[in-house]
């Protein structure tokens, strides 16, 4: 990337052109990333105050948690501003740091739900030796390995999209620097990048079914094996959660990346929008309404402050 790349400037065409639809999708879009900031935020503030919830599948939520703030805010407060400017302009700067941190949290994410599955796979199948499997040491190196592997990844398709020649059209056809609209705007033959930055994604969603299909395997042949009803119900409820989130994250991630870049159309971009934007905002639901851990605490919190809120105005009043 010379010198002369880095003065160019390319233009968000953002979600919409349409005058009269871009102030209610900005109240829209504002409200979700709202909601996003105080589901994700109130669950590792949740995850740190209540002891009980100091476990490794904690652990991993809180960091899901973190990267769900992380790529959310990426994304929307960019969306927002242009929602509402008629000077969309973005540098090439920082259209390619956009892109960077977005591939990097997004990374961290799917090895995330990895993780979460072996977790899940380790208590319910080897329940005796979760401790020691799953120990303190194992979730910070698990962690820590997503980080750097992420890291790698970010800048690899960073280098692929932006290494080539824009010398032509400078508008991109969405509402963030994604590869695919900015590596249409590149002068140079991309099929080599494209190629690459397909390998990448390939290993990195291969990588993560595989654990993931393996985990669920044994979890559903060891639950089949469970001679309590019971026993097998709160099994699969405590994976239902997980499952949900695999199943979203995962279903837009494949229909936007996994096909060829002359198949890419319009649809997109409602694909971006459903992981970019609203999965992080309906993660903290499905993971706090879904599980009566996460609920018994919230209860007790609230029931906490309230209590602390009744004794303050009961000496204010007294005094």
């Amino acid at each position: 990337m010379g010198g002369n790349q880095t003065q160019i400037k390319f233009v968000l065409l953002g979600i919409t052109e349409s005058p009269h639809l871009q102030t209610p999708l900005f109240v829209l879009f504002l409200l979700i990333y709202i909601v996003t900031l105080v589901g994700n935020f109130g669950i590792i503030i949740l995850v740190r105050m209540v002891p009980s919830l100091h476990t490794p599948m904690y652990f991993f939520l809180t960091h899901f948690a973190f990267t769900d703030i992380c790529y959310s805010t990426v994304i929307s407060p960019r969306m927002l501003a242009d929602l509402l400017a008629e000077d969309k302009t973005i540098s090439f700067t920082a259209c390619m740091m956009q892109l960077f941190t977005f591939a990097f949290f997004a990374t961290i994410e799917c090895h995330l739900l990895a993780m979460m599955a072996y977790d899940r796979h380790v208590a319910i199948c080897h329940p005796l030796l979760y401790v020691t499997i799953i120990s303190s040491r194992v979730c910070w190196q698990l962690v820590a390995s997503s980080y750097l592997f992420a890291f790698l990844s970010a800048i690899i398709y960073t280098w692929c999209t932006f290494g080539g020649s824009f010398c032509g059209p400078n508008r991109i056809d969405h509402f963030f620097c994604d590869e695919v609209p900015v590596l249409k705007l590149v002068c140079s033959d991309t099929h080599s990048s494209e190629m690459v930055i397909f390998a990448f994604v390939t290993i990195n969603a291969v990588g993560v079914s595989v654990v993931l299909l393996l985990s669920y395997i044994s979890i559903t042949r060891t639950v089949l094996r469970m001679c309590s009803a019971q026993s097998r119900a709160r099994a699969f409820h405590t994976c239902a959660s997980h499952l949900m989130t695999v199943s979203m994250y995962f279903g837009t991630g494949f229909f936007t990346y996994l096909q060829p870049p002359s198949s890419h159309r319009s649809l997109d971009k409602v694909a971006s929008i459903f992981y970019a934007v609203l999965i992080p905002m309906l993660n903290p639901f499905i993971y706090s309404l879904r599980n009566r851990e996460v609920m018994g605490s919230l209860g007790k919190c609230g029931r906490r402050l309230l209590n602390l809120w009744q004794h303050r105005r009961f000496l204010s009043s007294t005094t």
